[in-house]
């Protein structure tokens, strides 16, 4: 499987050397008459348009496209459901109701889209069946009154195997130029990670071998559509594949570096990945991943990251987990509520607590508007465990974050300079909210990314040891 995932320039090449002019994607939609229409391709994480009209009075149509869109696009219509083609040099023509009736649709020109169809048509019938024979392959191997059993078994194994083996003969026996020899493949690793993580455990070491090979400057890979769905898969597969989540941090940590080696050469689509992969291991509370990914990128890696990126990993750099977070002054703008007006705190480091959440937010932030009254709604229970609150806000409007902050019992304070506060600068916020806890000595304890996170770390570690 190793190799489905190399690319060349000459095979880009070969695969357009004989267009010369704008290719179609035509056909009749019955159901569709009088109906805009247009064609989409895929560029990475994004689409875009490719060219767009009307079908007529019957529901005919024609569209054109470039060799610069090569790989898959989608026609849509009224309907909002997708029919996706495979844009490979040759015209394409196709006949049915609508996209979203498919049971409708022919090709009726166009090979690699033909071969396209009658795998997309055939192949979940194969998963399908394979899902069968895996659930009754467990039972006759698990259960003591099948496991003596060996005649059935071995019968299973066998259609299992028969299964696979017919499903890689119609790849295999595709010629190797056309592009759906490289696309089945990759769609179908894609799309069965969460069929493999259930009933085919067996397949996940393979699995993930196979997203490791992947090479994410692959041209083909960035105009198939699958782009943004090979890198959630492949994390998807690996925080969901049973191990520890220490192994599972191994393992992503060694996927991070297989994803690395090429993206280094390609400077657009590492800050494409770059940004996307550390969203989503965010996201999914992966932080030892998502620093991993961050430190490799700044430390490792020579090509440009772009402004806004660098500041995002910069973050896990020097604000991580174990790191000291600066002292800060509280601004002319501070309100105290909890303090006396003779004993205002000045600065972070005048707190007396044993643990100090900072939250960087702002009254324009939507999240902030959500997130700020559950601290608010929280804050007695923390405080009474020793936690206390300090909200920095990015607010530039002086109405507005005092509106804003009008009813925090805690700390909030604001230089109004946005972004290019110091405060913000010396911890590298990028967005909001962003949230540290610290200890006394302003040691960085954890980087929570919701007020739920927070609270349940209070719950853990602070009310249960205290009952």
């Amino acid at each position: 499987m190793k190799k489905i995932f190399a690319t060349s320039a000459w095979l880009v090449s070969l695969l357009f050397a004989t267009m010369a002019t704008a290719q179609s994607v035509s056909g009749n939609l019955s159901a569709m008459t009088n109906q805009a229409i247009r064609l989409e391709g895929f560029n990475g994480l994004k689409t875009y348009a490719i060219d767009a009209g009307q079908t007529d009075d019957k529901g005919n149509f024609k569209l054109k496209y470039a060799p610069a869109d090569f790989g898959v696009g989608y026609l849509m219509t009224a309907d909002n459901k997708p029919f996706f083609v495979i844009l490979s040099g040759e015209d394409v023509e196709i006949k049915g109701e609508a996209p979203g009736f498919t049971e409708t649709m022919q090709v009726l020109k166009g090979q690699q889209n033909s071969w396209f169809g009658e795998y997309a048509s055939a192949h979940p019938r194969r998963e399908q069946a394979l899902s069968a024979w895996a659930y009754l392959e467990k039972i006759y191997r698990m259960d003591s009154l099948f496991s003596v059993q060996q005649k059935p078994s071995k019968a299973i194994r066998d259609e299992m195997q028969r299964i696979k083996d017919e499903d890689e003969a119609y790849i295999r026996n595709l010629p190797k130029e056309s592009y759906v020899r490289w696309f089945l493949p990759t769609r179908r690793l894609v799309s069965s990670v969460s069929i493999v993580a259930q009933y085919r455990t067996e397949e996940i070491p393979g699995s993930v071998a196979a997203f490791r090979d992947m090479d994410y400057t692959d041209p083909r890979l960035y105009k198939s559509g699958l782009f943004k769905d090979a890198i959630e898969s492949h994390f998807w597969l690996l925080e969901n594949c049973g191990k520890p989540l220490d192994s599972v941090f191994a393992e992503m940590k060694i996927s991070i570096d297989a994803m690395m080696k090429n993206l280094i050469k390609d400077p657009k689509k590492l800050n494409e990945v770059t940004n996307y992969l550390f969203d989503l291991l965010e996201r999914h509370s992966l932080f030892k991943a998502s620093e991993y990914l961050a430190l490799k990128v700044l430390n490792d890696v020579s090509c440009t990251i772009d402004n806004d990126l660098s500041k995002q990993l910069e973050t896990y750099r020097s604000m991580k987990k174990g790191n000291i977070a600066p002292d800060f002054a509280f601004d002319a703008n501070c309100t105290a509520p909890g303090y006396p007006q003779n004993s205002m705190p000045k600065k972070l480091s005048d707190l007396k607590s044993k643990y100090t959440v900072v939250v960087f937010g702002a009254s324009w932030c939507p999240k902030c508007k959500d997130e700020m009254p559950e601290i608010v709604k929280a804050y007695p229970k923390w405080q009474s465990q020793g936690v206390e609150v300090v909200f920095v806000s990015l607010d530039d409007e002086k109405d507005k974050y005092a509106e804003f902050v009008k009813n925090f019992p805690f700390v909030s304070t604001c230089d109004f300079k946005k972004w290019e506060g110091k405060t913000a600068k010396d911890y590298y916020v990028f967005g909001t909210p962003t949230i540290f806890l610290l200890d006394s000595k302003r040691e960085i304890l954890l980087r929570p990314n919701s007020v739920n996170q927070m609270d349940a770390w209070v719950d853990w570690y602070l009310v249960k040891k205290n009952q």
